[in-house]
């Protein structure tokens, strides 16, 4: 089994993503690596700071690595939060101050399309490769739901009338930005999908 490291010290995720790639790779966090320094999301772009992680694990941990940065990129504010999306309204990334600046910036707008975007960088045998999932959608006028984090009670993935926070895990999973970043993480590393196997 290849060792994989995941720059992330959310071990949930580092799971989640275990069970994904099907037992062909064993995940890896910052923290099973003794990576305990706080590697600073010094970019102006998601795939700098996904870069900037990745690159950070390879020189000087010398493991092979990915890792994703996620925006949430609103069109009516010019893609913003974008890269900010963490800490949109300032340094201590409270989910809730965020999307109160979110909503109190799209007071009075019409054009309520947004979109979560994840970059995943993956550094392998030496090469860097970028991958992307975007999930379309829009914002919703006030916060819905209970379930998951983040933007989630405000955001509605297009095809969909409820936000995240209302569809629940079973349906964020299948369609979120991140959902796709990983499957096609899965692609290039070619591991196969449950369906094909046998």
């Amino acid at each position: 089994m290849t060792t994989l490291v995941f720059a992330t010290n959310n071990d949930n995720k580092a799971r989640e993503i275990e069970q994904i790639l099907g037992g062909n790779y064993q995940i890896k966090t910052l923290k099973d690596i003794g990576c305990h320094e706080d590697i600073e999301e010094t970019e102006d772009t998601l795939e700098g700071n996904a870069l900037l992680k990745a690159r950070h694990v390879r020189e000087h941990y010398g493991y092979d690595c990915f890792s994703e940065d996620t925006g949430l990129e609103i069109e009516a504010l010019g893609g913003a939060p974008g890269v900010h999306t963490a800490r949109y309204a300032g340094a201590d990334r409270d989910p809730e101050a965020n999307i109160a600046l979110a909503l109190s910036n799209l007071d009075g707008q019409t054009n309520r399309n947004a979109r979560f975007r994840t970059v995943i960088a993956l550094i392998l045998n030496g090469k860097e490769v970028l991958l992307e999932g975007v999930c379309p959608g829009s914002i919703a006028l006030e916060k819905s739901g209970n379930n998951g984090w983040g933007y989630d009670p405000v955001f509605i993935p297009e095809g969909y009338e409820k936000t995240f926070a209302e569809l629940g895990p079973e349906v964020k999973n299948k369609i979120s930005h991140r959902a796709r970043a990983i499957e096609k993480l899965r692609a290039f590393l070619q591991v196969p999908t449950d369906e094909s196997v046998g």
